[in-house]
């Protein structure tokens, strides 16, 4: 198992090492000049030589490639290039918006999928067992925006209960009203992704129906919903967390969509006003958080996988 993490790890840091140089070297070839939008419209090239100079961007790009690296090494992500303020530090303020919604909308998607899933698969053939099935495929491919306009008409506009837009001022030392300001936006990830893990619950669950243990113990008494509960589930639930440490990317990429609709001051959204902004120093550090985030889910699933597994314990 020691060796396992251990492989697992080197994987890990090999998946940053490659990650980090993509996200260098794409940022660089967009197009856009961060000197001539610092110096204003009007600016002569001199001025944004200077510019260049004073923020090192005149050097060679290996060279501004392993100061970053360096930097990283010593947990800073290097210094706005617009406000001058440390990345790590405005990602710390708005990590406050976009991790609640993340863990929110994660949970929704549990909530959602995973009885129903397991319902709908113990109804196969049978009326409300086919309306969840398809239901679920529908919702599925439903744009995560119009889901979230869809959410803002009913919950907002018709029945006043929640907020349409914005973030409290005083974040989270309001905790109900930040709380209600995230309930919309949660919602709208969590439906759309809890319906595509639906249909992935299902199919594991009529899965697990057809394994030779679970017919064995319906031939010693069980029904066949019993059968399923005490002895298939866990191995449903193994294939659910799997899953679950792919959806956190698709998550993700919900907020940064999201974010924008519902005028949170996220992370999702900082980055898009980077990205129109060419704050390189900001961008590259949102985006190697975030990919360093999806890369330690799926590093800990698959321990976790090796964990709660015997035969990849007995494996390894």
């Amino acid at each position: 198992m020691i060796r396992y993490a251990l492989t697992r790890l080197a994987l890990l840091l090999l998946g940053l090492l490659v990650a980090s140089v993509l996200i260098f070297v794409t940022l660089r070839v967009l197009p856009g000049d961060i000197a001539h939008l610092i110096a204003g419209v009007g600016s002569s090239p001199e001025q944004q030589d200077a510019i260049r100079e004073r923020l090192g961007l005149d050097r060679p790009l290996p060279e501004q490639y392993l100061d970053w690296i360096g930097g990283l090494l010593r947990g800073d992500l290097g210094t706005s290039l617009l406000t001058g303020s440390r990345v790590v530090d405005e990602l710390a303020q708005k990590a406050e918006v976009t991790v609640p919604l993340g863990i929110l909308s994660l949970l929704i998607a549990v909530v959602i999928s995973v009885p129903l899933g397991v319902l709908s698969a113990m109804r196969r053939g049978r009326a409300d067992g086919t309306a969840l099935s398809v239901g679920a495929q529908a919702v599925a491919a439903v744009p995560v925006v119009w889901a979230g306009m869809m959410l803002v008409v009913v919950f907002a506009v018709w029945l006043g209960w929640l907020p349409a837009q914005g973030f409290p001022r005083a974040g989270w030392d309001d905790p109900s009203a930040a709380l209600r300001s995230l309930i919309l936006p949660a919602l709208t990830i969590g439906i759309v992704e809890g319906a595509m893990l639906l249909r992935f619950v299902r199919s594991a669950t009529l899965q697990a129906v057809g394994q030779d243990f679970v017919r064995t113990a319906a031939a010693k008494g069980l029904t066949r919903d019993q059968a399923l509960i005490r002895h298939g589930l866990p191995v449903v639930g193994l294939s659910v967390i799997t899953v679950l440490g792919l959806q956190v990317a698709g998550i993700i990429v919900g907020a940064v969509v999201i974010e924008q609709l519902f005028s949170l001051p996220g992370i999702g959204r900082m980055l898009v006003a980077d990205v129109a902004a060419r704050d390189l120093p900001k961008v590259q550090g949102e985006l190697l958080v975030l990919t360093g985030f999806v890369l330690i889910v799926g590093f800990v699933v698959d321990l976790l996988h090796r964990v709660i597994d015997p035969r990849q314990r007995e494996a390894s």
